[in-house]
C-alpha cells in the first residue's frame, strides 16, 4: 500500500517541530525540524494534512473572551483552560511593537483587552501561516489549527490532562509522562516516544508531545472523525476559517 502521511506541527524556537504519521501503517512515525513553516508543506512525504498548533483566522474585532473557538474549547478543559491564549483583532497581530500591538488590541476589542506576553510572543508565526494560506489558498483545505491540550483531551475520553505540562515556564515531569502515556495508549511506538525525550535541536520535549497530539489530530482529520469547534465555524475577512480541530 502507498504511503499516505499527516503531519502535526507545532512552533518551536527557531522554527517548526513536524511528527509524521504514514497512515497506511507502512512507515513508523518521523520527526523534522524545518525553519519555516512552508518548508513543512513542502518535506518529501507530502503530507496530505497538516495540524498545527498555531491560530488560523484573525478577527477584525474581538467581542467577548475570544474567537468563538478558544471560548468552546475552554468550557471542556478545565485546569487546562488557560493554555489557550485570547488572540486579539488582526491589527494587533499585525504589530511587532508590544506597547502598539496593546494599544490596538483595546482599540478592537469589547470590553478593550490588551495583549498578553505571551500571545504576544506568537504573533509572529501567526503572522507567517496567515500570509502563507492567504498567498496560497489551495494549501487551506491542507492545513488546520489544532490545540494540543483538546487534542489530549479526546485522547483521555474526554477529561482534560491532570497536570500542566510546564510550571512557572519549567517542564513538568508528570505532565510530560502523563501525555506520553495517552499518545502511547493512542498508538504511539515506545521507542519513538522515548526518542522525542531528546528531539532534533531546538525543539523540546513539550514541543515533540505537542506535535505528536497535532499529528494525532491531523489523522482525525482525514478520517472525518475530528471534533470541530465550534460546530459551524466563522472565517475571517479573508474567508480563512476561525475553528480548532482535535
Amino acid at each position: 500500500m502507498t504511503a499516505r502521511w499527516v503531519a502535526g506541527v507545532d512552533g518551536c524556537p527557531g522554527g517548526w517541530i513536524a511528527v509524521l504519521l504514514d497512515t497506511s501503517d507502512t512507515d513508523g512515525p518521523r520527526v523534522a525540524v524545518r525553519p519555516r513553516f512552508s518548508d513543512v508543506l513542502d518535506l518529501p512525504e507530502d503530507p496530505v494534512v497538516i495540524g498545527v498548533d498555531m491560530p488560523i483566522g484573525l478577527p477584525d474585532r474581538l467581542v467577548g473572551a475570544g474567537r468563538a473557538c478558544e471560548i468552546a474549547v475552554r468550557r471542556h478543559l478545565g485546569p487546562r483552560q488557560s493554555s489557550v491564549f485570547s488572540i486579539p483583532a488582526r491589527a494587533a497581530v499585525m504589530e511587532t511593537d508590544y506597547r502598539r500591538a496593546c494599544a490596538l488590541a483595546a482599540a478592537n476589542s469589547e470590553p478593550p483587552r490588551r495583549v498578553s506576553k505571551q500571545a504576544f510572543h506568537l504573533f509572529a508565526k501567526i503572522r507567517e501561516i496567515d500570509l502563507l494560506l492567504r498567498e496560497r489558498p489551495q494549501q487551506r483545505d491542507r492545513v488546520f489549527e489544532t490545540h494540543p491540550e483538546v487534542c489530549f483531551l479526546h485522547m483521555n475520553g474526554g477529561k482534560p490532562a491532570s497536570w500542566p505540562k510546564k510550571i512557572k515556564s519549567r517542564v513538568n515531569p508528570e505532565g510530560l509522562e502523563e501525555r506520553r502515556g495517552l499518545l502511547r495508549a493512542a498508538g504511539f511506538p515506545t521507542d519513538f516516544l522515548d526518542t522525542g525525550r531528546r528531539p532534533p535541536k531546538p525543539a523540546a520535549a513539550d514541543d515533540f508531545l505537542d506535535a505528536c497530539a497535532t499529528a494525532w489530530t491531523a489523522r482525525r482529520i482525514l478520517d472525518g472523525q475530528a471534533a470541530c469547534y465550534p460546530d459551524v465555524p466563522p472565517r475571517d475577512a479573508f474567508g480563512l476559517e476561525m475553528a480548532i480541530r482535535a
